[in-house]
């Protein structure tokens, strides 16, 4: 009994600082947005105040990174349910000679490095006479948002009976109504999830970005340049909290989707 209690002692402890090693400099972030030190980091901070939310909310340049990052995230988003619902459809639901070499290579992008994907993206546009614009960074995003809302929907079709397509057809439905009324409402919560990871993925993407991208800055990007030439380091800290949130709340949203869906169907 008590060599059990020690054990499971160690493993909640093991767990609390696993927790603390991976959000701890999170929290920092959070704190140094609100020191009164502009120049340097001192722990604990010499004060606390709130001028820096106002400098940040009066910076037209945070807001043209924002307003760009946000319009490529949710292009890049619709690019990647459109196409990764449509070949996951391809691959789970007809045979072929080789669909599985087909489902590896609409894998592969997000297995490789961020740094061979840009690079090989930037190759490209160079070949085919592509300038650098917002355009050509919505495409680099999409190559791994795609594969993101590929696998939630290949693990929903998979799951899905084909027997209810198939009643449908014999009820007379058309494909757009069968797709409309029998496969959207079960593929629902899996491309909700997956269009919510995506958007998350590509709003903080650096690296495919960097190859990608002209004179354009991205809030990542715009991050990246304040951190090597600083100017007020707390209004990158303020533009990172606003970075956490906003690819937080996607990512917790997806969690939950996703998790409710597996509840059910256990139950």
């Amino acid at each position: 009994m008590h060599s059990s209690r020690r054990a499971s002692f160690a493993l909640k402890l093991s767990a609390v600082c696993g927790l603390a090693f991976l959000h701890l400099p999170i929290l920092l972030i959070f704190l140094y947005a609100f020191t009164t030190e502009d120049k340097s980091y001192q722990f604990p901070p010499p004060g606390f105040t709130l001028k820096w939310f106002e400098i940040t909310w009066n910076r037209p340049d945070v807001w043209a990174a924002l307003k760009l990052s946000l319009e490529v995230a949710t292009v890049s988003t619709i690019l990647a349910l459109i196409l990764g619902t449509l070949c996951a459809a391809a691959v789970s639901r007809a045979k072929f000679f080789g669909r599985e070499a087909i489902s590896l290579l609409v894998i592969l992008p997000i297995a490789l490095p961020g740094i061979i994907t840009g690079i090989s993206l930037r190759s490209a546009y160079n070949i085919l006479d592509i300038p650098f614009s917002t355009f050509t960074i919505i495409l680099g995003h999409a190559t791994f948002c795609v594969v993101v809302v590929y696998n939630n929907a290949i693990a929903r079709f998979r799951r899905l009976s084909g027997s209810l397509i198939e009643a449908s057809t014999d009820l007379g439905a058309s494909g757009l109504q069968t797709f409309r009324y029998v496969v959207l409402p079960n593929l629902a919560t899996a491309l909700l999830a997956g269009g919510m990871l995506a958007f998350a993925l590509s709003f903080d993407e650096v690296i495919v970005t960097t190859f990608t991208a002209g004179q354009q800055q991205t809030l990542p990007i715009w991050m990246l340049e304040e951190l090597v030439r600083p100017r007020q380091r707390p209004v990158t800290n303020v533009v990172a909290m606003v970075v956490v949130l906003v690819t937080f709340l996607p990512i917790l949203g997806a969690y939950y989707l996703t998790r409710g869906s597996v509840m059910s169907r256990s139950s």
